[in-house]
């Protein structure tokens, strides 16, 4: 995979997502939870101060997005 994911916090994560439409909708224990209007798939955030690069990666493929979009959008 070519594309190097950058290291980012659990927050900045979840304002990525929000410009793909997601929307935070409640925090369970340490994770934000993020859903999309017609998606069957939530979305489930650690809020950490660093998100592993597998845990965004999963987090990416599972809202249907390429790793080039998501950054794209940073």
């Amino acid at each position: 995979m070519s594309s190097n994911l950058p290291v980012l916090s659990g927050d900045e994560v979840v304002r990525v997502f929000e410009k793909f439409g997601w929307q935070f909708v409640r925090q369970s224990a340490s994770h934000m939870i993020m859903v999309k209007e017609g998606e069957q798939v939530t979305l489930s955030i650690p809020d950490h101060k660093e998100v592993a690069k597998g845990t965004l990666r999963s987090l990416i493929r599972a809202a249907g997005l390429t790793v080039q979009e998501f950054v794209g959008a940073i």
